[in-house]
C-alpha cells in the first residue's frame, strides 16, 4: 500500500487513530469516537455552471482564510493545476508584495515541471525560488526516516527538499494537497471505466493470452509508460468493483501474489492480516457513496490522504519548522466537493473536470490540458545508473532476509529485472530499500550520521 494504514503501526501494541476519530480518556478508561463523516449522497441542485461557480467561491474563500497570518505566507508550486491555482488565487488576495513560491525540479526533462511553474510565476509576478536535484538525494533518506518514524516514500523526498528551500524565506506555506483526491485527478479513476470496456474480451483471453502479450511491450522507465499502462489495464480487468480498485492501488507496489513470493512461509503464517484489500474495501463498500467515482474518492480520502500524503506533508515540513496549510482540504471545501455530481469530477476521460474549469479562470490552457506528471523524480532511471551499486550491496546484506521474513531470491529477481531493463520495479525496490534503512535505525540503533556513512559505503564497488 506504500503506507501504514490506520489502526496499525510497525510496533507491537501501538495503533494509529483512524481518520476523523478522536481518543477519549474518561474516568480511567479510553474509547475511540468518530467526530466527522463525509457523505456523498446529497448532491448540489442547479446547473453545472452554477455548481462550478459555487466551487470557485468555496476555493477562493478557503485560500483567503488560509492566508491569515502574522508572518509572510508562501506557497509550494509544482507546476500542476492544484498548486498553480492556489498560487494564482493567493496573488489576487495579497497586496504586500509578490507571493514567494517554491519549486523543485530535475535535470531529466520528461520529469521536470519547472517550466510550468515558471509560467505561473511570470503570469502573476510571483517571487520564484527553485532548486534542481539529482540522485545524491539518496543520502537524505536516514534523516527523513528519523522524522517520519516509518519508511519513507519518493513523494516525501520532494516535500522534504521543497520545505528546506521554503524555510530559507518563509515560515508558512500553502500547498495544493487534496486536489486529486477531492476532484478525481488520478489516471486510475478513469482507468476503471477503460477496464470495464476492455473486460468485454473473454476472461480466458485476457488472463492467458493478453497477459503475455502486454509483457512484451518494452519498458522505458519513465512516468506512466506504455508498458505500465498496458499491464495495468490487463491485470486490473481480471477483478471487479472494490477488489479491482484495491488491486489497482497495489499494482505498482506489492500485489497479493507478489507478497507471497517475497515473504517466507513462516512469515506469512505469523501475519495477522495477510490481505491488505480489507483496508480498501472497508471504505469502498461503506455505503455512503453510490457512484463509482465517489466510492474511489471516499476510499482515498479515508486511507491514502490521512495515512500517507498528509503524514508526509506534516512531518517533512515540520522537519524544517515550516507550517504547511492545505486550502483544498478545508472540511467545508471537501464537503462541497463530495456533493458535486460525479460527472463534474470525471467527465468522460477528463480528470478533475470541475477543478479545471475553475483553474481555467486563472491559468493558460497549455498548463491545464497537459498530461499529469506528478510530483516525482526519475528514480527508476537513477536505480539503473547512479544507485545500482548501492542496491546491489544493500540487498546482499538484507536484514529482512537474515531475520527470515523475506526470500532472497524474490529480492534478487526484482533487482535483476530492473537493472536489466525487463521490468520497472522502482517503487518496490524503493520500499525495500527504506525498510532496510528503517530497521537499522529503529532496531539496531544506528544514528542518522551512522546511516549516512553506511549509505556512502554502499556506493563503493
Amino acid at each position: 500500500m506504500r503506507f501504514v494504514p490506520d489502526e496499525l503501526s510497525f510496533f507491537k501494541g501501538v495503533r494509529k487513530l483512524p481518520a476523523a476519530h478522536m481518543l477519549v480518556w474518561q474516568n480511567g478508561t479510553s474509547r475511540v469516537e468518530r467526530y466527522w463523516e463525509l457523505r456523498f449522497g446529497h448532491k448540489h441542485p442547479g446547473t453545472d455552471e452554477q455548481i462550478i461557480d459555487g466551487l470557485h467561491d468555496v476555493i477562493d474563500e478557503s485560500v483567503r482564510s488560509h492566508l491569515l497570518s502574522d508572518v509572510r505566507v508562501g506557497a509550494f508550486l509544482s507546476g500542476g493545476i492544484d498548486s498553480s491555482t492556489i498560487a494564482a488565487m493567493m496573488a489576487h488576495h495579497t497586496d504586500n508584495g509578490p507571493v514567494p513560491v517554491f519549486s523543485i525540479g530535475v535535470k531529466e526533462q520528461s520529469f521536470n515541471e519547472l517550466p510550468y511553474a515558471r509560467m505561473v510565476v511570470e503570469r502573476y509576478g510571483l517571487e520564484g525560488h527553485e532548486k534542481v536535484v539529482s540522485a545524491d538525494m539518496i543520502h537524505l533518506i536516514p534523516k527523513m526516516i528519523s522524522h517520519m518514524d516509518e519508511p519513507s516514500d519518493p513523494y516525501g523526498v520532494g516535500v522534504y527538499l521543497v520545505s528546506r528551500l521554503a524555510r530559507e524565506t518563509v515560515k508558512v506555506v500553502l500547498s495544493g494537497d487534496g486536489g486529486d483526491e477531492n476532484f478525481a485527478g488520478y489516471d486510475r479513476y478513469a482507468g476503471q471505466r477503460y477496464a470495464d470496456i476492455y473486460a468485454i474480451l473473454p476472461r480466458w483471453l485476457r488472463a492467458h493470452v493478453m497477459s503475455r502479450l502486454v509483457r512484451l511491450v518494452p519498458e522505458s522507465f519513465g512516468y506512466k509508460t506504455l508498458a505500465q499502462k498496458a499491464r495495468w489495464l490487463n491485470d486490473v480487468s481480471l477483478y471487479e468493483r472494490g477488489h479491482r480498485y484495491a488491486y489497482s492501488l497495489s499494482f505498482l507496489r506489492f500485489t497479493q501474489e507478489m507478497k507471497h513470493s517475497l515473504f517466507t512461509r513462516p512469515a506469512i503464517d505469523n501475519i495477522e492480516v495477510e490481505n491488505s484489500d480489507r483496508k480498501i474495501l472497508d471504505y469502498f463498500d461503506a455505503g455512503n457513496a453510490e457512484d463509482l467515482v465517489d466510492r474511489m474518492l471516499y476510499t482515498d480520502l479515508m486511507t491514502r490522504m490521512p495515512d500517507h500524503l498528509m503524514v508526509i506533508a506534516d512531518r517533512m515540513t515540520m522537519a524544517h519548522s515550516l507550517e504547511s496549510r492545505a486550502p483544498l482540504l478545508d472540511h467545508r471545501l471537501t464537503e462541497y466537493a463530495a456533493a458535486m455530481p460525479g460527472r463534474l469530477k470525471l467527465k468522460g476521460s477528463r480528470l478533475k473536470h470541475g477543478l479545471k474549469e475553475v483553474a481555467g479562470r486563472y491559468l493558460p490552457g497549455e498548463l491545464i490540458d497537459r498530461s499529469k506528471q506528478g510530483f516525482g523524480f526519475p528514480i527508476a532511471r537513477w536505480m539503473r545508473t547512479d544507485l545500482a551499486q548501492l542496491l546491489r550491496n544493500l540487498f546482499k546484506q538484507s536484514r529482512f532476509v537474515e531475520q527470515g521474513w523475506f526470500e532472497q531470491s524474490a529480492i534478487d529477481t526484482l533487482l535483476d529485472e530492473h537493472l536489466s531493463g525487463t521490468t520497472d520495479h522502482n517503487f518496490r525496490l524503493w520500499i525495500l530499500l527504506n525498510l532496510e534503512f528503517w530497521y537499522r535505525q529503529y532496531f539496531e540503533g544506528m544514528s542518522v550520521d551512522d546511516m549516512q556513512d553506511f549509505t556512502a559505503s554502499l556506493m563503493q564497488d
